[in-house]
Parts: C-alpha cells; structure tokens; sequence
C-alpha cells in the first residue's frame, strides 16, 4: 500500500535534496544511500516531508537540528510525528549532535530498528 501525499509537496522534496544539511549528507552517502532495504530521502508523506523513509520497515528517521528544540517547533514534531504514526510509521530522531559526535551509534540504532521491524513483518 503506498502512503498519501500532498502533490504540491514534490517540488519542496526535490528542492531539499538538493540542499541537504551536513548531517543529512554525511548520514545519506556514508550509510543509507547503500542500505538494503532500500531508503529514500526527502520524502512526501501525507501533508510533510520526512529526511529518510524505508518502506519496507515503515520506518522514518528524522535528523535534527538546533530549531526543532524549540517549543513551538517540538510542538510541530509531536503533531507532526503523530499524524505519521497513524499509517504505522515509526519514528526515529536523532540531533545534528547525534551524527557528528556518535554516527556508528546512529548507523547501529537505525540498522536494528530496521532488523527488529522487518522481522516481525516475517512472522
């Protein structure tokens, strides 16, 4: 089953993977880009765009920056976060922080999200 999306939003995610963070890049070429399953960044989700989304785990990770620790922006991303859970998403957060100083923990934390999801789609 594919997810809905908002068209207008393709424009904005081709736009962004474009212009990537640091840690969206670094995280995208030194892991993801290569990961089985497959990832896809900047993708149209309902009515957002999420950093990086693998289907076949129905799992969304999240990169943040220093903004979204700010309480109208966390307020954003718990709306935001629960609207993408009701099509049984899961997501995954991790600070900007996160990928510079600790990006093997980053890498293993999302490779076992990924092993633990697709397992139980197996059972």
């Amino acid at each position: 089953m594919s997810l809905p999306y908002e068209k207008q939003k393709i424009g904005k995610a081709k736009a962004l993977r474009k212009n990537t963070t640091p840690q969206e890049r670094r995280l995208w070429f030194q892991f993801l880009r290569e990961y089985s399953p497959r990832f896809q960044r900047q993708k149209a989700i309902g009515g957002y765009i999420v950093d990086f989304y693998c289907h076949y785990a129905k799992l969304v990770v999240e990169l943040d920056g220093s903004q979204h620790y700010m309480p109208q922006e966390m307020e954003y991303d718990e709306k935001r976060s629960a609207c993408l859970e009701k099509y049984g998403l899961k997501i995954l957060r991790f600070s900007n922080e996160d990928v510079n100083r600790r990006f093997q923990s980053v890498c293993q934390a999302i490779h076992q999200e990924v092993c633990q999801r697709t397992a139980a789609s197996t059972r």
